[in-house]
Formats: structure tokens, C-alpha cells, sequence
């Protein structure tokens, strides 16, 4: 057979070949389903429709475009967001389904920018068995037990420490004071820094710096927010490396003193974590510890003053504890004071819910997964909105007014201001008991994932409630409400005026 046949016969053979392969192609996507994705639209080329999702709006609202695209598409819909193709969801059962399945149908996804600046260690960012791992180490420090006879203690100092310094008559940032009460307890917490010492005000300069990049725009160029907040985390980094290695070698010394007590000290003594690894689990707590707890805070001082029967009957509450405690001899708040702010902990319910300090959650599915009749595809991204299940007025009777009543289960009807000034009644009995409302109330997420701080958080601010309630009275100094950047921030930083009041006879 002469060359050219050769030639011609391998040229027909692979024209015959990919022929088999396009029809054997064509037939099987002609056989598989057609997937059946939620209504919506992708937007602009890779940028999808992230800019007018991440456009600011008050945090007591789901904002404008979440509320077209419910009203469009409905509470499950498709989007481009972050650069990905994206289920984002508004559905209660959709995203208890989502956090449930964390592992095996979903798991965390967070933009890579802020495993950039967090670290790639990071609890926020990391999945799987590293994930538990550090989860179980920081679970085992804010034990229920170390609740008890440590932190509460701390927590009930650091507030003190913070409320005494407010003069009579002084007008400052109530968002600031949050944020200094928060900062300096983690800080005492994780690494044993004092309020007030030297390098604990240079590091919480740096951790500022930091935090306005992790909220800022992931541009990494000079003069950005996101290029200083990289500058301060390596600032803050190599502080904290400075103390592990000036800790390993007070132990190797056996000169530990009651510094071993704190997170620091337990991760070196229990745990086989390399440096880089603890490195990135202080900051990613101090981080977490920090910012949502003094936004909490700052939210509870926002919405009390326009309720004032909340004010009234928090402050019989915790009078009522007080004057126990005096007749008592007793000075410092105990476990059994703290179980005792029934009311409290509606109080600080009600701003979680109202306030959303975590919106959304980012997730992505690992398989194909079908919910109530719509396809989620392997490898999308997938948001469940926490704070659109809290604001949804088919699941929370008038949703955007503050009702602590609502979390009583046979609560008596309480009076607030609602948003336009005008009173109104609101019955706590509604149709929504307190089981039910728990089940879709997520403020700390849920499944495996749910938040390790949360018992700490809730009784930060309770203790802070506490003594801010008995002896201050304060009222908003200028006009600012709560926006979402996509963080939950004040734009003038909450300015109060307050006023020293003593409600113990």
C-alpha cells in the first residue's frame, strides 16, 4: 500500500472516529435532564449583579435589591455574584437544609480575598477536618464550664472598666465604647494584654487598620484600604509570634505564670498546630470575638431608647437582681444572676434578629442537589440570607419593629415607638410560639459550622445591658441608623449623650 493510501485511509479513520464521538456527545446531551434553575438573571460579564447586591442599605431592611429580586423571582432565585454563578436564597427551609448538609451537600466558600487577608488558616475559610479540628479547640476553651468561672468574671470587669470612664453629661461614639469594651476582652482572653498597656493600644490601632481593609473593596494596590490592612495583619502577625515565642520559652524554663490560662497558652500546651496555623486562629478570633459582639452591643443601645416600656421593664429586671445581690453581701454577678435576665435575653434576641449582624453565609454545593423542585448545581455558589428569614414578614409578625416580647412564651403586651414615631401595641402572643421562632432564628448560622463564640457573645451583652441600664440613662446626640457595607456599621459611629443614674433605692 502505497503512502498517500496510507495517509488517506488514517485521515478517514479519524474523521470517522470524531464523527462516533460528536453523535455519541450530541446523544447524551440530548438524553440528560435539562436542569431546572431558579428564576433570575446573571447580569454583567464576570462582574454578575455583585455591585447593586453589595450596595449599601439600612440593616433593619433586606435592602432594595433583595426585595425586587424576592418580589421578581421569588425567595430562591439564581444570580451572579463574586465572580461565580450563584442560588441565593431567602427560604427558611432552604437554608436550615443548607446549613444541615454542611459537609456533605454543601460547604463554606468565601470569596478569596478574605482568606487573603484572614489568613488560609482561618476558621472562617477553612473546610473539613482542619475545620473541626480548630472548632473543637476553641469550643474546648469557651466551654460552658470556662463560661462560668472565668468568663464571666472578665466580662463583667472589661464592661465596668469602659462604662466608668463615661462622664456625666459627655457625648461620644457608642460604637467606639462597644468596640473598646470588646477588643480589650478578647485581647485579655486570647493573650493576656491589659486594658490601656502600651501594646495592646498599638495593636488595636492595627487591628483598626486591618478591619477597614477586610470590609473594603479586595484591591490590592497602593493607597487602597485592602494594601494597609495586609501592611497591619503582618504587623499584627509577627506581635503575636513575638508572644508564642516568648511563651514556649517561659515554659521550656518552667516559669509559666497564670498567662498559660489564656488561648495562647492552652493552644501551645494542648494542641500540635504549627505556627503559622496558631498564628492564623488568634486572628481569626480576635477578629470574630471583636467585631460582631461591639456591633451586637452597639445595636442594643441604638434600638432601646425607642422602646421605652423594653427600658423600663429590663431596668426592674436587673434591679430586682442588684438589690438581691446587695441584701446578700454579694458584689460580682454570678451564673445564677445571669440565668435570671429572662427578659434580657429576649432583649438581646430581639436585636440579633432585628439587626442582622451576619447577613448572608457563603457556600457552594459539592453535588448536584434538587430543593422543592429546582436544581442547584455542583460547583455554584449558594447564599443562604439569614437576615431575610429574620425579616420576613410570613414568618415574624411586623418584622421591623423591636419586640422582645416576641421570644416570651406567654409574654404580656408591650408598647415600642415604631419607625415613623407613632406608638403601637404588640401582642408577644402572636402566631409564631418561641419553638417556632427558634427554629428559624440563626444569628450565630447553624450545623456543624455554628458559631464557637455564641454563648460568649450572648453573655457579653447581657452583662453589659446589665449595668448600663442601671446606671445610665442616654439618647441619641445626632440622626444615624445601622447600614450594611456589607458589614452592619453606624456611619457617625452612633453618637450618644448620656446622663450618670443610679435605679437601685
Amino acid at each position: 500500500m502505497s503512502d498517500s493510501h496510507l495517509t488517506f485511509f488514517s485521515l478517514s479513520s479519524s474523521i470517522l472516529a470524531l464523527l462516533l464521538i460528536f453523535i455519541f456527545i450530541f446523544k447524551r446531551k440530548q438524553t440528560k435532564p435539562k436542569l431546572n434553575l431558579p428564576p433570575g438573571k446573571m447580569g454583567w460579564p464576570f462582574l454578575g449583579e455583585t455591585i447593586g447586591y453589595l450596595k449599601p442599605y439600612s440593616a433593619t431592611t433586606i435592602g432594595e435589591f433583595m426585595d425586587q429580586h424576592i418580589a421578581r423571582y421569588g425567595k430562591i432565585y439564581k444570580s451572579k455574584l463574586f465572580g461565580e454563578p450563584a442560588i441565593v436564597s431567602a427560604d427558611a427551609g432552604l437554608n436550615r437544609f443548607i446549613l444541615q448538609n454542611e459537609g456533605k451537600l454543601f460547604e463554606c466558600s468565601y470569596p478569596r480575598s478574605i482568606g487573603g487577608i484572614l489568613g488560609k488558616w482561618s476558621m472562617l475559610v477553612l473546610v473539613g477536618d482542619m475545620h473541626r479540628d480548630m472548632r473543637a479547640i476553641s469550643l474546648n476553651f469557651l466551654s460552658h464550664g470556662r463560661l462560668r468561672t472565668h468568663l464571666l468574671k472578665e466580662v463583667e470587669n472589661h464592661t465596668l472598666l469602659v462604662l466608668n470612664s463615661w462622664k456625666h453629661n459627655s457625648t461620644f461614639s457608642a460604637q467606639d465604647e462597644a468596640k473598646r469594651f470588646t477588643f480589650n476582652l478578647m485581647a485579655k482572653h486570647i493573650m493576656s494584654l491589659d486594658p490601656g498597656n502600651v501594646e495592646t493600644e498599638k495593636l488595636k490601632e492595627e487591628y483598626v487598620t486591618f478591619m477597614k481593609g477586610v470590609v473594603s473593596a479586595p484591591l490590592n494596590l497602593p493607597g487602597t484600604a485592602y494594601r494597609r490592612a495586609l501592611k497591619s495583619r503582618s504587623t499584627i502577625l509577627k506581635f503575636i509570634e513575638a508572644k508564642m515565642t516568648e511563651r514556649v520559652r517561659k515554659m521550656e524554663e518552667g516559669n509559666e505564670s497564670l498567662e498559660e490560662d489564656d488561648l495562647l497558652g492552652w493552644v501551645l500546651k494542648h494542641s500540635n498546630l504549627s505556627t503559622e496555623q496558631i498564628l492564623d486562629l488568634v486572628l481569626s478570633l480576635l477578629f470574630a470575638g471583636h467585631e460582631t459582639s461591639s456591633v451586637a452591643i452597639a445595636l442594643a443601645i441604638y434600638f432601646l431608647p425607642g422602646c421605652p416600656q423594653a427600658m423600663e421593664q429590663l431596668r426592674e429586671e436587673h434591679s430586682e437582681i442588684a438589690r438581691a445581690k446587695k441584701q446578700a453581701g454579694e458584689v460580682e454577678l454570678t451564673w445564677d444572676d445571669y440565668k435570671r435576665m429572662e427578659f434580657t435575653h429576649c432583649v438581646v434576641n430581639e436585636t440579633l434578629r432585628l439587626g442582622n449582624v451576619v447577613r448572608y453565609l457563603h457556600r457552594k454545593a459539592l453535588k448536584d442537589v434538587r430543593y422543592k423542585g429546582y436544581d442547584i448545581p455542583c460547583g455554584w455558589k449558594v447564599l443562604p440570607v439569614i437576615a431575610a428569614v429574620h425579616l420576613d414578614p410570613s414568618l415574624f409578625d411586623q418584622p421591623q419593629q423591636f419586640n422582645p416580647w416576641r421570644w416570651q412564651i406567654n409574654g404580656r403586651r408591650g408598647s415600642c415607638s415604631s419607625s415613623n414615631g407613632s406608638s403601637s401595641n404588640i401582642n408577644a402572643n402572636n402566631n409564631n410560639t418561641t419553638t417556632t421562632t427558634n427554629n428559624l432564628f440563626l444569628p450565630f448560622g447553624g450545623g456543624p459550622r455554628l458559631c464557637a463564640g455564641s454563648e460568649l457573645a450572648k453573655l457579653e451583652m447581657a452583662v453589659f445591658i446589665h449595668h448600663l441600664v442601671l446606671n445610665y440613662q442616654w439618647e441619641l446626640a445626632d440622626s444615624d441608623q445601622p447600614y450594611v457595607y456589607p458589614f452592619v456599621d453606624f456611619p457617625k459611629g452612633l453618637p450618644i449623650t448620656v446622663q450618670n443614674h443610679s435605679y437601685l433605692s
